[in-house]
């Protein structure tokens, strides 16, 4: 069992992305499905599917790359851990690299980009950062 869930979606991408695959497998989730959502939305991954597997369903996220080397995806960062949660109010949003990257925030109204939340008036968990 998995302790934290996004941090392993973190990772995994990550870890993905350094070895250009063209593709990572990892478990399904609701969470997961928005966060990538999000990451589809902003152009940082190609596409994600859901799959049936033998366990359980499995979602496999197809990674983007520029000129077939550059990674859309530089870094990422998880802010809100399950030892240390951070909360942001609307105006506490920080920005990512000058508005290059995205913060994903868990708000009242769903899962969201910062920049959206603020928007909304809403504040909420701090999940990641992504850029």
């Amino acid at each position: 069992m998995i302790t934290d869930p996004i941090a392993d979606l973190l990772t995994r991408i990550r870890n993905a992305n350094m070895v250009r695959q063209e593709f990572v497998v990892l478990p399904w989730s609701k969470m997961k499905l928005a966060i990538l959502k999000i990451l589809k939305e902003e152009g940082f991954i190609n596409n994600y599917e859901i799959l049936k597997g033998k366990p359980g369903r499995v979602i496999k996220v197809y990674l983007r790359y520029y000129q077939k080397d550059q990674p859309a995806i530089s870094g990422l960062k998880r802010a809100s851990r399950p030892g240390l949660r951070m909360y942001v109010g609307r105006s506490e949003i920080p920005r990512v690299y000058g508005g290059l990257g995205v913060a994903i925030v868990s708000t009242s109204k769903g899962i969201m980009t910062g920049q959206k939340a603020w928007k909304q008036n809403v504040g909420g968990e701090l999940l990641c950062y992504v850029w």
